[in-house]
């Protein structure tokens, strides 16, 4: 007679076929191969993957704007030669081998919504992530004036999508919004943003189901990014803050200004690929000579002025702390992201708007000399990049956490929500919203 031990493991050898019929429902159901463990899994692989490839392109996007600056502070007359072709090159390769991965990926993300299964082979698919990292760091290398936070959104969805693929798992619109998430926590170092960003721009229609996906994947990412890299500030802390009286007064100026100028970017944005106006039409025919054009626009204003190559990382990053900027630099940025935007090439518009919002607070700081400059300067930044975006409280979190500027929470709102009521009255479409519909009708 065979012991207990030897019973119970012949038992777990045994083939899954001759075990009694409720043992093996209850291993469908609650089993390793269970849905609900490998949804679990999905999440949780998924979520540590964004973190860790938001790191790695993270240092790589750093790293590719370092050598541009190097090569342009040794030779100032090569990018008016590099940077035109670069584009032409760059807008070549993304047209030839990944045409989905072009602009800033979070409009990608949001049409992929629509269509979760399809999607993960086109908009979201690998070939468009992988295009999507080098192709960014590319443009980064010859000077375009993009970000990497936009990109990391479309990666991240796809990494989150192809978890879940992998083990077998149906793919639902929650699944991209919450790889989307952890794409922007990861990338920014700040969880908050991250949920608020899926609830305001990725999600139209924000599921109850969606929040514990969402907010496992955010603080999955965010711990990893947070373990490798530390508990850093994306622009480092500034801990000033405004009087009542100071606040009521430069709040609406910085306002209603960053809102007016951020309309406007997304109003030529969405117009140079809808407008029928000869020129423009026409070289929207001839998209390789289009990114040369813009390159050169670019060129040209970078080596005139030297500051707005890249993301503007260390020139917003320098007038947060105090460090006064030419009087032309926002203008200057305007120009360069919308060049760089319109020619095509992957790269997101986050940083660059952060960049122009700062060159927009510097000048309020000549309206507001008396006032704290550090505030003032957040001012400018939030509602800027409130009327690119549209999505007043995702700016007010990325703000507040890249700054750990707690104490200015309530004029940035009001300055948000004043920023996004500007830019209504110039661009009643939302930016992400316009971009996304070109590629639902492309998959059409």
């Amino acid at each position: 007679m065979p012991s207990p031990a030897t019973e119970s493991l012949r038992l777990v050898i045994l083939p899954r076929r001759l075990l009694p019929r409720r043992m093996r429902i209850a291993l469908r159901r609650h089993g390793p191969e269970a849905l609900v463990w490998r949804r679990r899994v999905a999440i949780l692989g998924g979520a540590v993957l964004v973190g860790l490839v938001a790191l790695v392109f993270a240092d790589t996007a750093d790293r590719a704007n370092a050598l541009f600056h190097l090569f342009a502070g040794h030779w100032w007359w090569a990018p008016l030669i590099a940077t035109p072709a670069g584009f032409a090159g760059i807008a070549w390769m993304t047209l030839r081998l990944a045409p989905l991965a072009r602009g800033s990926g979070i409009p990608q993300v949001m049409a992929a919504t629509r269509n979760p299964e399809a999607a993960l082979s086109t908009l979201v698919s690998a070939r468009a992530a992988f295009a999507k990292f080098f192709l960014t760091t590319g443009a980064l290398l010859v000077g375009a004036s993009v970000g990497r936070e936009g990109p990391t959104v479309q990666i991240a969805a796809a990494i989150m999508g192809r978890m879940h693929r992998a083990l077998r798992i149906p793919l639902r619109s929650s699944v991209y919004i919450a790889g989307g998430a952890a794409g922007v926590a990861a990338a920014f170092n700040t969880p908050l943003a991250g949920v608020a960003f899926a609830i305001e721009e990725l999600a139209a229609a924000y599921e109850q189901r969606m929040t514990l996906l969402v907010m496992t994947a955010v603080l999955i990412a965010g711990m990893v990014s947070l373990g490798i890299s530390g508990d850093y500030i994306y622009f480092g802390a500034m801990g000033q803050t405004l009087e009542l009286r100071q606040a009521l007064l430069a709040t609406p100026v910085a306002g209603i200004l960053g809102g007016l100028a951020g309309g406007l970017f997304s109003r030529l944005m969405l117009a140079s690929g809808t407008t029928t106006a000869g020129p423009m039409a026409w070289l929207r025919s001839r998209p390789i000579l289009l990114a040369a054009i813009c390159g050169g626009v670019v060129a040209i204003l970078g080596v005139s002025t030297g500051l707005t190559w890249g993301t503007g990382y260390e020139t917003a990053h320098g007038i947060i702390a105090g460090r006064d900027a030419p009087p032309w630099f926002a203008a200057a940025k305007f120009a360069t992201t919308l060049a760089t935007a319109v020619s095509g090439l992957p790269g997101g518009i986050f940083a660059p708007s952060l960049s122009i919002g700062a060159g927009i607070g510097d000048l309020l700081r000549g309206i507001f000399p008396a006032y704290p400059p550090g505030a003032v300067v957040l001012l400018g930044m939030v509602a800027y990049f409130t009327g690119v975006v549209r999505a007043p409280l995702t700016a007010v979190i990325i703000i507040s956490e890249t700054t750990a500027s707690r104490g200015l929470m309530m004029p940035l709102l009001a300055a948000a929500l004043l920023g996004d009521f500007a830019a209504k009255s110039v661009c009643k479409e939302k930016l992400y919203h316009g971009l996304s519909q070109r590629f639902l009708r492309g998959a059409a």
